[in-house]
């Protein structure tokens, strides 16, 4: 056990289990990045170099150590429509700008942003993935060849379901024995060693694509340096930006909920920025947090930047020396584990609990899952989870808006407002004065609330005007420091009496 600091990180790292769980980490990576890399039709070696590049930067860089970065599916299959219409250096540039775009909410610090996200769009983004996750090693159960994909059948489907089962048996059964050395590396070994040793034929990582390659070449994306392009690869680049930006703040927050400490989501965001910008200048598909894989990570032991570092380095010699030995690993034993860290990235909780949860949060989360599975698309998922999560809290907060009614010694009559005053709270609010009944003179006291924007201005203008038509008198009373700037702002377009204002703040994060 020892020390490691790297970039104003100091921990207690375990050197060991820091490298074995790299070695892991790099085992489930290859398979992922080729995958993807030729679902959106780019050579193979650009997924393996965006597995490179981005562990390795983010890992030195990043926010949160643990966290694994890599070509993830994510953020390729934005950029599969333009490799089709414009070929592969738009992609590239395209990279590069959407690393643009993450650094610069890096720099202005948005990463709060991610605050958001309710837990019900968690949910389902978790056990969306997950799904997406079994769903992507149930397609390496068929081999594609000149008649095209076919599912596997006789003996080689046997011999595939015997292999991922005893992958799968391993992965559960070898950490009861010891933790010492990860139980997902020891399952790959040995399944490696069963199918060398007996010479059984079945499907392996060559057969997906072969590994064999050089260093990341410097290359400057051959496109024209004109608005033309720009027009091109904006709209591609800021989605791309968005949805590596937004998986890599989820995971993020997910690894943090498993080590138990914070990490920081706009250093993530420079580091995530940085590598998809070294990616476009160096032929790489650019890529995001994978949270199968930082699960993978963290469930190996890893606590620290290092096994990021090693897994880096593994894929990297991997590409340039052990293509022969790494290309004759049995995809089975691969699609064991990845489909453990299916079933361990799964949110079980949330089923146990789907009875106790507020309906619009199940929704919610359902709907997420469903539209991450269905169309891949994690950004459009989070976003519409956001929205229906932000508008039933409007809703229910327009709801809560009430009033207590007094007239004190002088014939004055009180209103004391409790909840928000904002655009789903207006109608209710203007219903709770009666200006005909209601003595010359009028005091709505604010000390419980807020004015929250332009609609509740409005209202309070139009309740000043229905008191002034009756011949009556509207004072404001309580209003906060903020609540009085926004009234004063808007003093062209609203006429009140604002009076006895204490210097007291809201609340605010």
């Amino acid at each position: 056990m020892a020390y490691f600091n790297l970039f104003d990180f100091k921990q207690k790292v375990n050197y060991k289990t820091e490298v074995l769980a790299g070695l892991t980490v790099a085992m489930t990576m290859i398979p992922e990045s080729l995958s993807f890399a030729i679902l959106a039709g780019l050579s193979p070696l650009t997924g393996l170099y965006a597995a490179f590049l981005m562990g390795l930067i983010t890992a030195v860089l990043g926010g949160r150590p643990g966290m694994v970065s890599g070509g993830a599916g994510a953020t390729v299959i934005v950029l599969i429509a333009l490799m089709k219409s414009h070929g592969v250096e738009y992609v590239f540039a395209a990279v590069a700008m959407a690393g643009i775009f993450q650094l610069l909410v890096g720099f202005f610090r948005l990463a709060k942003f991610i605050r958001l996200v309710p837990q019900s769009v968690m949910y389902g983004f978790v056990n969306g993935l997950a799904i997406v996750i079994f769903m992507a090693q149930i397609k390496q159960f068929t081999i594609t060849n000149a008649a095209g994909t076919t599912w596997l059948s006789g003996s080689p489907l046997w011999i595939m379901i015997a292999l991922v089962a005893l992958t799968i048996g391993i992965v559960i059964v070898f950490p009861k024995l010891t933790k010492v050395v990860p139980a997902s590396l020891v399952a790959i070994v040995v399944v490696f060693l069963i199918v060398l040793g007996f010479g059984i034929e079945t499907k392996t990582v060559k057969d997906i694509a072969s590994v064999s390659g050089s260093l990341p070449p410097f290359h400057v994306p051959m496109v024209p340096f004109n608005f033309d392009t720009l027009k091109i690869i904006f709209p591609f680049s800021l989605v791309m930006a968005g949805v590596g930006l937004i998986e890599s703040l989820l995971t993020l927050n997910i690894v943090d909920e498993i080590s138990g400490n914070r990490g920081r989501g706009n250093k993530e965001c420079v580091a995530q920025g940085t590598a998809n910008i070294v990616n476009g200048f160096f032929t790489g598909m650019g890529g995001c947090a994978m949270i199968a894989q930082s699960f993978v990570n963290l469930s190996a032991g890893s606590r620290a930047r290092l096994s990021g570092i090693i897994a880096s380095i593994t894929i990297l010699l991997i590409i340039l020396f052990g293509a022969p030995i790494i290309e004759r690993v049995p995809m089975a034993a691969l699609v064991g584990v990845m489909i453990m860290v299916a079933i361990g990235t799964f949110e079980w909780t949330s089923l146990r609990i789907i009875n106790k949860m507020p309906r619009p949060d199940v929704i919610v989360g359902i709907l997420v899952a469903i539209i991450t599975v269905w169309l891949h698309n994690l950004a459009l998922a989070v976003l519409i989870g956001v929205v229906i999560s932000a508008l039933v809290f409007a809703w229910e907060s327009a709801k809560r808006i009430r009033a207590r009614k007094y007239t004190d010694e002088n014939g004055v009559k009180h209103y004391e407002i409790y909840g928000p005053l904002f655009f789903g709270s207006v109608t209710i609010f203007l219903d709770k004065f009666d200006v005909a009944n209601d003595p010359a003179e009028v005091i709505i006291d604010f000390k419980e609330s807020r004015i929250a924007d332009m609609s509740a201005i409005e209202a309070l203008n139009k309740l000043t005007e229905r008191y002034q038509k009756a011949g009556k008198k509207l004072h404001l009373r309580h209003l906060s420091p903020d609540c009085r700037n926004l009234i004063e702002n808007a003093g062209s377009v609203i006429d009140v009496n604002v009076i006895e204002d204490p210097e007291y703040k809201v609340a605010m994060d």
